[in-house]
């Protein structure tokens, strides 16, 4: 059953159009995240989601219900905002029931929601503490709380973790995975974080420029990127990309470019070729790389002039260059390894990328 569906989408302001065309459809349950570059429309599709901004035109429906025009209050959805937005001179328990107390819900129903709510979230000994009192993670879990009280249908997130260090973020990644299973609600989360969305998601939404992308699985979209665009911006350290051309050396289809001349894989030979073009951009993701050859066939040799090695246990982060190129590999040596340096390394074929140069479109 579909949980959240938008439908021809346009929002703009004035002659300024944020959102050119929109169609997306979101399942019932489902774990969605949109990710993006800051001003790619993201949050204001989420704000277009909670009734906080009107579209222009097109349809939005949630449980199967036309809410296009309806106010946020009347679209069954719950939203965590970026700030915490607690009221400082309530408790923990005064700020988690205040919408059910403003909706007049029995004294009774209130307290169990609460508990409910403060026992999922581990906020249990804290419900009589003021928001002062609090770190800032326990802060947000309390926001979390104040939306999981009203048990909406719908959960909206706008960039929640943002204002969090880092070690923070990586935790309440977890607890929010867990208790997207606790609760077994659609759940829709904006954030500029790949991160985040790769951690989290179900499916992610990239988009650009007020348009999407590609929408998959984070393996989807790791794996088969479907432009330039989703391949540079999916994955960390980002892909490198560079220009190369395809050639034929004695009837096996290369890709050449400066200081550099790798065998195409089977599995982009026919698409190279239907695509009858001869200049492209390569994809080479740093994790892809060696520092031997693994000796199955698939990995090739490419000198790289080393600039930078940075230690980080197993696995040193190379910042180098090939034929004048910038280019960064990550490569597995063991944590007693000295730091590498300039040389023959290898990359698995196997995962290269090819994309066509002029529509960015990969091939």
């Amino acid at each position: 059953m579909s949980g959240v569906v938008l439908r021809d989408v346009v929002k703009a302001y004035g002659d300024v159009v944020i959102i050119p065309k929109l169609d997306l459809e979101i399942y019932e349950g489902e774990f969605v995240v949109i990710v993006g570059p800051s001003g790619c429309g993201k949050s204001t599709t989420l704000r277009m989601i909670a009734g906080l901004e009107m579209v222009t035109s097109g349809e939005i429906s949630i449980a199967g219900k036309d809410v296009t025009y309806a106010q946020p209050k009347a679209r069954d959805i719950a939203m965590v905002f970026q700030s915490y937005a607690l009221y400082p001179h309530m408790d923990v328990a005064g700020n988690m029931s205040f919408a059910l107390r403003l909706a007049r819900v029995p004294k009774a129903e209130i307290a169990e929601r609460v508990q409910r709510a403060a026992e999922m979230l581990e906020l249990t000994p804290y419900l009589d503490r003021k928001p002062k009192d609090l770190s800032g993670g326990q802060r947000q879990r309390v926001a979390m709380g104040r939306s999981i009280v009203r048990d909406a249908y719908c959960f909206l997130f706008d960039e929640p973790l943002s204002n969090l260090d880092a070690k923070l973020r990586a935790t309440m990644r977890t607890e929010l995975a867990i208790l997207h299973k606790k609760l077994e609600r659609t759940m829709v989360y904006v954030t500029h974080d790949q991160i985040e969305a790769m951690t989290m998601a179900d499916r992610i939404v990239i988009m650009k420029d007020g348009v999407i992308q590609q929408i998959g699985s984070p393996r989807e979209v790791y794996t088969a990127p479907e432009n330039l665009f989703v391949a540079g911006f999916i994955g960390s350290p980002s892909m490198n990309l560079m220009d190369a051309e395809l050639t034929r050396n004695n009837g096996a289809l290369y890709v050449k470019g400066q200081g550099f001349e790798l065998p195409v894989p089977g599995r982009l030979q026919e698409r190279a070729d239907t695509a009858k073009k001869s200049n492209i951009v390569l994809g080479l993701r740093p994790e892809h790389f060696s520092a031997a050859d693994r000796g199955n066939g698939a990995f090739a040799p490419i000198e790289l002039a080393v600039d930078v090695a940075e230690y980080i246990g197993s696995s040193q982060f190379i910042a180098a260059s090939v034929g004048g190129k910038n280019l960064t590999a990550a490569v597995e040596v063991g944590p007693d390894a000295a730091p590498m340096e300039s040389g023959t390394y290898y990359f698995d074929t196997e995962r290269l990328y090819l994309f066509d140069r002029e529509s960015g479109q990969a091939l």
